[in-house]
């Protein structure tokens, strides 16, 4: 049999599958029913990738039936695949077109397949999700306060206290749980040597960035989308930028380099270099936020803890 390739394009109710290259195109319903259906289809085939895109939530029951299944899938950001289609002159989109052109994304690119996490990094995957939803409805209650009448504000400020006990107890679990694992808790030590790395610092960039400590310095940097990109044509010279990766990451790394340049005395000094050297802020921070995750990479991967010879090393 052929290789095959395959992508799934997901919503609310259903999801529509296409095989390439028998061009075979298929829909089931997202339900018990049609999921074991598709397991079954899969296995019949065996693809060397499946293509599901990011869609906000929806796709994480159907990638974990296919990760538990042993079945080789991949979740992409919907930007890319978009960028994709237009590239190939796919310019409709109906669920079946969709499904059409993640198949040929994953025959042209073949993206590397996910990982199924431990059920133990599942739940901590979780939990720092709705520690992300509970700061958002922190902030929009407060949003709300600024405008709200007089006979509202109460309710508003009773529930903003409620939410932020609600926060710490979310707090309080995780780092309960990193605790409580021995590779965790070594992994969660090494960060938190580093000043400015604080236990909700720590604990964002081991849940959400996995790779830490198994990539080159390239690798990482690209992963979390710190890696400057050039903007060269001929002649003309363009200021490089970053773009792509994890936005929580980069959005973690930001807050933790912000104290690294007062309270780290590697990233200070690394950060005040580029200022006197006439590099605009957000470019120095930048450069920092690269430097801070480099270091951090690197004290994973060696399995040592902080130290100012880093400066030098990294």
């Amino acid at each position: 049999m052929d290789v095959s390739f395959v992508g799934i394009d997901v919503s609310k109710d259903k999801f529509d599958v296409h095989i390439r290259p028998l061009d075979q195109s298929e829909c089931f319903s997202y339900d018990e029913a049609g999921l074991k259906k598709l397991v079954v289809l899969l296995k019949q085939i065996q693809p060397q990738v499946i293509v599901v895109e990011a869609t906000g939530g929806y796709e994480r029951r159907l990638v974990a039936v296919l990760l538990t299944s042993e079945l080789p899938v991949a979740v992409i950001n919907p930007e890319r695949v978009r960028h994709f289609a237009k590239a190939t002159g796919q310019i409709a989109k109906t669920d079946a077109l969709d499904a059409s052109v993640l198949s040929l994304f994953a025959q042209t690119l073949q993206p590397q397949p996910r990982r199924l996490p431990d059920a133990f990094a599942q739940e901590l995957q979780d939990l720092l999700a709705r520690r992300r939803q509970i700061l958002d409805m922190i902030v929009a209650e407060k949003n709300r306060l600024e405008t709200a009448n007089k006979p509202i504000r109460g309710q508003i400020l009773q529930h903003i206290k409620w939410l932020e006990k609600r926060l710490l107890s979310v707090d309080r679990d995780l780092n309960q749980r990193i605790q409580s694992s021995p590779t965790w808790k070594a992994k969660d030590d090494l960060l938190r040597s580093v000043p400015s790395i604080g236990p909700v610092g720590s604990s964002s960039l081991l849940i959400q960035l996995p790779e830490l400590g198994t990539l080159n310095r390239h690798q990482i940097a690209a992963l979390a989308g710190v890696a400057p990109i050039n903007q060269d044509s001929g002649r003309f010279k363009g200021h490089r930028t970053t773009q792509g990766g994890r936005p929580a990451i980069r959005a973690v790394l930001y807050m933790c380099t912000l104290v690294a340049t007062r309270h780290n005395p590697v990233i200070k000094e690394f950060y005040q270099r580029l200022v006197l050297a006439g590099k605009p802020k957000m470019v120095a921070l930048i450069a920092s936020m690269r430097k801070l995750l480099t270091i951090l990479n690197s004290m994973l991967k060696h399995n040592r803890g902080w130290d100012s010879s880093y400066a030098k090393n990294c």
